[in-house]
């Protein structure tokens, strides 16, 4: 079973949260709640984690498919629900930017595998009613 150890290290809000291979990774509140941004905020953390998530599961498919990903990058967005508390992930939108010689149509169904069945973290939003929408672009080779 996967272990978080989480410590406070930076003023009231900050800390760093270590998994069980050594990996840290730095939290903080906003300044406006009293934190002094010594990290990433623990809700945009989630978008972080939808990205890598997806991101792992696209590649592997299109390395599959014999696929040249030469270079990726994503742009996620996010809407919160507004005044509530919790206030939960509304929409979220997703940019896949493949560069290299990828075909679209190949490309577009390893998102749609991704976000529709692999996906842990896009699964969680979704059981959470996100409403995720994406895009796919694909880039000649930098």
């Amino acid at each position: 079973m996967p272990t978080i150890k989480l410590a406070r290290v930076s003023g009231e809000y900050g800390f760093e949260a270590h998994d069980e291979y050594g990996h840290t990774v730095r939290m903080d509140s906003s300044p406006e709640s009293g934190g002094e941004n010594f990290g990433v905020r623990p809700m945009q953390m989630l978008l972080m984690g939808l990205g890598g998530c997806s991101a792992i599961d696209v590649i592997a498919i299109l390395r599959k498919q014999r696929q040249n990903v030469v270079d990726y990058e994503m742009v996620i967005s996010g809407e919160r629900e507004a005044g509530k508390e919790p206030s939960l992930w509304q929409s979220i939108t997703l940019e896949f930017h493949l560069y290299g010689e990828v075909d679209e149509d190949k490309a577009k169904k390893a998102v749609e595998l991704s976000l529709g069945k692999y996906c842990s973290v896009a699964a969680t939003l979704y059981k959470a009613e996100a409403d995720i929408k994406w895009q796919v672009f694909i880039h000649p080779a930098k």
